[in-house]
């Protein structure tokens, strides 16, 4: 059995502050095993939020009840020792049945270097077949929260019976607002389930060639307002023009705003964004009243009303699995703009805070070797592959 050993999280001290807190971790208990992260991916629209203070949940408390903030104190203080949600880990020991030294999985258990895992609590992802391992970073929590947006479109498409991510963009003329990690995977999953046109507008130049490289067709904003573009492109009919769907992936309300005004009449707008402060741009007497338009929230906690049955986390990591064999090698080579070392992340998140940072679409914290597999775990999993025995989590029946 292993010993006790130090674990490095990285947090946040005060504002302005990032931090190393360190504890110590026992060994893996019965049914447990233990992780050694390689990679830990920077949410940074999430995470800037507690480096700022802007964060609701640092000035109110939320009450699950009645499902509201409420003034008062604060649920979250300052120093917050953990920061995070996407990490991909080798198992290093195990002494959980379905889980082997060598295994490579996907979590969301904070920037740290390492993690004790109990599998009766805690989800997971392994790693699929041919996928590199730094794209685990979104196989538990980030890939999931824009399958769910895709998600979100197929329940306000056919209500209930939702059989397929595809039924709410297939066929359908697509806008993604904003080229951050969120707009790009969104688009991504869009392309992967049959979207007729699948575009995706920006301000920042790079972001647009990402976008290009991964498959998607670019709208620049400061050469035309998305609105014209979906007005002049996708002519339904008489009094009809427009998107049919819009997905806002970006924190600023005149982006909602945006939206609105790109819809065809009765479109739907499926709102991604961790809005932060007022909408006095959001104009609800204009567009979104005289065109009859709809904004859903989709957000990773809730999948749509009535559907929890069929479409869970695990539904949703499987269908990421499904993009990241598909379209792993274009996230790898464009979306991955920055690996740091892990022991340079404060300085790192404190320039991401001071500076606005156009060319970083997903930086990675890279905190141990990538794997190298010894020749007899190689020759395991070659063989574990040839009779398909990959680990991977069972296909999930139709809702």
């Amino acid at each position: 059995m292993s010993e006790t050993r130090t674990i490095r999280s990285l947090g946040v001290r005060d504002v302005g502050h990032a931090y190393f807190f360190s504890y110590e971790e026992g060994p893996p208990s019965e049914g447990q095993f233990r992780l050694d992260t390689l990679y830990t991916g920077i949410s940074a629209g999430t995470e800037l939020t507690f480096f700022t203070g802007t964060n609701p949940y640092l000035h109110s408390s939320w009450d699950p009840e009645f499902g509201l903030f409420r003034p008062g104190a604060p649920d979250i203080h300052f120093p917050l020792p953990f920061l995070g949600y996407m990490e991909v880990g080798q198992v290093t020991e195990s002494r959980a049945k379905a889980v082997r030294e060598g295994d490579i999985v996907g979590m969301a258990y904070g920037h740290k270097t390492g993690h004790t895992v109990d599998p009766v609590h805690e989800f997971y992802v392994p790693l699929p077949p041919g996928v590199d391992p730094i794209l685990g970073i979104y196989l538990a929590q980030m890939g999931p929260i824009c399958a769910n947006g895709i998600l979100h479109a197929a329940a306000d498409q056919v209500g209930y019976d939702v059989r397929s991510l595809g039924d709410g963009v297939r066929g359908r003329n697509v806008l993604i607002i904003g080229a951050g990690v969120v707009g790009q995977l969104t688009g991504l999953f869009a392309l992967q389930h049959g979207a007729a046109n699948v575009v995706i507008s920006n301000r920042t130049p790079h972001r647009l060639t990402v976008a290009e490289a991964m498959g998607l067709t670019t709208l620049n904003e400061t050469e035309i307002e998305p609105w014209r573009y979906c007005k002049e492109q996708w002519h339904h009919g008489p009094n009809d023009r427009g998107a049919d769907l819009v997905f806002q992936c970006r924190a600023e309300a005149e982006s909602l705003q945006m939206a609105l005004r790109s819809l065809r009449p009765q479109g739907t707008v499926i709102d991604m964004a961790f809005y932060q402060g007022g909408a006095t741009e959001v104009r609800l007497g204009e567009e979104f009243h005289h065109n009859g338009l709809n904004v859903r929230c989709a957000q990773i906690n809730r999948v749509p009303r009535g559907l929890s049955h069929a479409w869970n986390r695990h539904r949703l990591a499987h269908a990421t699995a499904e993009l990241l064999q598909e379209y792993g090698d274009r996230i790898r080579q464009h979306m991955i703009t920055n690996v740091v070392p892990f022991d340079e992340g404060p300085d790192f998140l404190d320039e991401m805070a001071d500076h606005y940072q156009p060319n970083v679409v997903q930086a990675v914290l890279e905190v141990t070797q990538p794997f190298a597999a010894t020749p007899e775990l190689t020759q395991r999993m070659a063989v574990e592959h040839q009779h398909g025995n990959h680990h991977s989590m069972p296909e999930p029946s139709h809702g």
